[in-house]
């Protein structure tokens, strides 16, 4: 079996891939001396039976983490649960998966069709939760979903890969406050999502969260078609302590409905 070491490299490899100005963004802050840290990685998925978040947190749960918490999105359709690991230095797993049952009869039709292209050696590998597309979509197919559903069509389009990583800014030294970083950030030339403001949540919610907004990157579809479409954003998040003194770990739903619009298209 693979280590989590090993895992989380690949991982944040394969992220970088897709997000090139998340490496750029890290390797600035690494420049100005930080020790950049992760928080959380998210994955995105379907509530199909045979993907459903626990085909991607099963893989997680072998190698120690556990169930924390879960979230509703009602505008959204989206459900969430977030995994912790015993050593708190590696990142928590967030897993969102969109509702099918809540969705047009369009998108479950689309899905099944899609989901019925994916091996079961797919679902079983080790390394699903950076497996890509594993069934082929058009242009048409993704244009359609994302009138409806960003997050289907994010998925569609991508399959199963980090949707973010997220810097741990309690962890850094120059930038540990959300508006010094975001200010840094957007002089070194990168757009901040503003939907519910640059800073969705505050102290009192124990967390705050920014993020980049996607990059768009060529994606080849399989009708031959190339188009430029949002990838993977870079969030940043700053995390204050309980009553008792131990850093909140979980994470706000209202806050996190504003961070998923990230990857929706720049106008």
């Amino acid at each position: 079996m693979m280590n989590l070491d090993t895992l989380l490299q690949k991982m944040w490899v394969d992220y970088c891939q897709l997000n090139p100005a998340a490496k750029r963004i890290y390797d600035i802050f690494t420049a100005e001396g930080e020790t950049v840290l992760n928080d959380h990685i998210a994955l995105r998925t379907f509530n199909h039976p045979r993907l459903g978040i626990e085909s991607l947190a099963k893989h997680f749960k072998k190698l120690g983490y556990v169930e924390k918490g879960e979230y509703t999105f009602v505008e959204k359709k989206l459900y969430a649960k977030h995994y912790e690991h015993p050593n708190m230095d590696n990142p928590k797993i967030f897993i969102s998966e969109l509702e099918l049952e809540k969705v047009s009869p369009f998108i479950r039709e689309t899905v099944n069709q899609l989901v019925a292209q994916v091996p079961d050696s797919v679902i079983e590998s080790e390394t699903f939760a950076m497996a890509g597309r594993p069934w082929k979509v058009n242009w048409e197919t993704y244009a359609k979903l994302a009138e409806e559903s960003e997050y289907a069509s994010w998925v569609a389009a991508y399959g199963f890969r980090p949707n973010h990583f997220t810097v741990n800014v309690n962890k850094l030294n120059k930038f540990n406050d959300l508006p010094t970083l975001n200010k840094f950030v957007q002089e070194k030339g990168y757009t901040l999502n503003k939907s519910g403001g640059e800073i969705k949540g505050t102290k009192a919610d124990y967390l705050e969260q920014s993020s980049t907004m996607a990059s768009e990157i060529p994606v080849k579809f399989d009708d031959g078609s190339t188009h430029n479409i949002p990838g993977c954003y870079y969030e940043f998040a700053k995390r204050y302590p309980l009553d008792n003194g131990q850093l909140y770990q979980g994470f706000v739903a209202k806050s996190a409905d504003k961070i998923f619009e990230s990857t929706n298209k720049q106008k």
